[in-house]
């Protein structure tokens, strides 16, 4: 529940964050140059570090769970 509560206080706050700052911005990455809005790109970034996040904890607590499991037998 503590998560929950946690996960919505963060999205509030990058959303309120993102309609105050919901100007242009100039994105120039490797070859590709975009103009977006800052809120747009602020929500893709957190999207981004959130799917990595995940994805992270998720192998760790699999190879965790499996080293666990070999020390059992």
């Amino acid at each position: 529940m503590t998560t929950l509560i946690i996960v919505l206080i963060i999205v509030a706050v990058v959303t309120v964050f993102s309609v105050q700052n919901a100007i242009p911005v100039a994105i120039s990455f490797l070859f590709w140059k975009f103009e977006a809005s800052l809120a747009i790109v602020l929500f893709l970034c957190v999207l981004a570090g959130t799917i990595i996040g995940g994805s992270a904890a998720s192998l760790f607590r699999k190879k965790l769970s499996r080293k666990n499991q070999n020390s059992i037998y």
